[in-house]
């Protein structure tokens, strides 16, 4: 039973994990090289991962979606580390509207332009073309799942540092949330629960106890049948 209990905490744990580093922004230091719409076609699988159409559109089976390709450094220990290695890294760029995950983003096509810009600036100003991009979700290529971009800032170089406030706050508020509710648990069982768990448990023995002192006189009543007999 405990092997169970453990291994059913570490599944939730693990969706749980995976889910937030789905859908809470995430933030790439990249050079962008192009920006621009390409017909998608979407899988009966892979269209979960995908946005609403955007605000205005209608929702059909394939649409028009703006993409951002971009380089940026590689990096281990997610992300915590940065590399000397550079690799290629694709956004899909879409409303989110009023659904989930929450951004209430409806500016692709203002960033459509902006990615737009900075690519161009490529051609004009050596290096000039880094920006942080600050996106959720993940790329999965055999999927052909991408990562949806929700914002751009231009940035001078690849060396900037990122520090990811947002995230910071909000796992702070998550940690001191589950404090609070699972405190908030203990003295509602310590008030309510045990309380009623041990009148039951003595309701349980007294009741057992009948039963034998019953079972105990029957079979005296038995006894004193057999040595009549």
């Amino acid at each position: 039973m405990h092997r169970i209990k453990v291994i059913f905490r570490v599944t939730v744990f693990l969706i749980a994990g995976l889910f937030l580093h789905y859908v809470l922004p995430q933030h790439d230091v990249v050079q962008i090289s192009q920006a621009e719409p390409r017909r998608t076609d979407f899988g009966s699988f892979n269209r979960w991962f995908y946005a609403q159409a955007d605000g205005g559109s209608v929702e059909m089976a394939n649409r028009d979606i703006f993409y951002i390709f971009a380089e940026k450094k590689k990096t281990m220990l997610l992300g915590f580390v940065p590399r000397d290695a550079m690799e290629t890294m694709v956004y899909r760029n879409e409303d989110t509207g009023w659904i989930w995950p929450p951004y209430f983003k409806f500016d692709s096509s203002n960033l459509h332009g902006q990615a737009t810009v900075q690519a161009r600036k490529s051609d004009t100003v050596e290096g000039g073309n880094w920006a942080v991009v600050t996106h959720y979700g993940w790329r999965i290529p055999f999927l052909s799942i991408f990562p949806n971009a929700v914002s751009l800032k231009p940035v001078d170089g690849p060396d900037v540092r990122i520090i990811p406030w947002f995230n910071i706050f909000f796992f702070v508020f998550l940690i001191v949330g589950i404090a609070f509710i699972r405190a908030m648990w203990n003295q509602f069982r310590e008030r309510t629960v045990d309380p009623i768990l041990d009148s039951a448990e003595h309701r349980y023995d007294e009741a057992s106890a009948e039963i034998a002192e019953q079972k105990g006189r029957v079979s005296r009543w038995f006894g004193t049948w057999r040595k009549k007999s």
